[in-house]
């Protein structure tokens, strides 16, 4: 099946899904208004087999050690996928399935697929890390950078997170956790309860990120957008917080952006 673009509609929702760019979501636009960042680098990309950096790109399996590309030195950032071309598995009108065949430099093999469900009033996107072979340590998350004014109105955001992973120098969390602290941030912090943050453009439009994971990295230390990032554990958890897919048991995750109109 063709890597083209892909366009799901549902009601005035519009979102578009590019797989030859790291199967990320280049485009959601509600009533015309466009909610992600523009730019190849942009939109919102899938985030696996890791999330966030791993320390020096190294991480263990056991006795073996792996190492990563640098590719935020000295860190390995945001998995591998988003630099890859994904394939698409199936399309429909507010509908797409897309797929990644992991691949050096992950060294293991595996699965990932990601399905992308659109309705009028918000997206799912559920996915899943799956393997045939070896077990290996994994994270999911999802890396979306939204518009932070839409009309010329600035977002406000919004969430109650139990604690915030105190971060060191090297940008990585310590294994502290801390009272929340004023942003701006690049920070985790711990939602025990599922994931809830709201993005609100006063007098134009709520946005609301949830999912049942506990961990969300805010990112708004630059002007142009806010990153609202679910993820399975926090940054360097391949080695602190590794979740573990086996022949048996895939790593699944899910995110739900929903909006209402002001």
């Amino acid at each position: 099946m063709s890597n083209e673009e892909i366009t799901l509609t549902a009601g005035d929702a519009e979102l578009t899904i590019t797989p030859d760019n790291g199967g990320r979501l280049s485009s959601l636009k509600v009533a015309g208004g466009e909610l992600l960042r523009q730019g190849d680098r942009f939109g919102c990309f899938p985030m696996v087999p890791w999330c966030g950096r791993t320390r020096d790109g190294r991480f263990r399996d056991g006795a073996v050690e792996h190492q990563l590309p640098l590719n935020a030195p000295p860190h390995a950032i945001h998995g591998t996928t988003r630099d890859g071309a994904w394939s698409v598995a199936r399309t429909g009108e507010d509908e797409a399935v897309i797929t990644y065949d992991l691949v050096d430099p992950w060294p293991y093999t595996g699965r990932v697929t990601h399905v992308v469900a659109l309705t009028p009033d918000f997206v799912t996107l559920t996915m899943a890390v799956e393997t045939y072979e070896s077990s290996f340590p994994a994270q999911i998350g999802w890396h979306p950078w939204f518009n932070r004014t839409l009309n010329g109105t600035a977002a406000v955001l919004a969430f109650d997170p139990a604690w915030q992973e105190e971060r060191g120098e090297d940008h990585l969390p310590t294994g502290r956790r801390i009272d929340p602290r004023p942003g701006p941030w690049d920070d985790c912090f711990g939602m025990p309860d599922g994931v809830d943050v709201t993005l609100t453009w006063p007098g134009l439009l709520e946005l609301k990120v949830t999912s049942p994971e506990r961990w969300v990295v805010v990112y708004d230390e630059q002007e142009a957008a806010v990153c609202v990032e679910p993820q399975t554990g926090p940054p360097n958890g391949l080695n602190t917080a590794p979740r573990l897919v086996t022949p048996l048991d895939p790593l699944e995750a899910t995110t739900t952006w929903s909006w209402r109109r002001l």
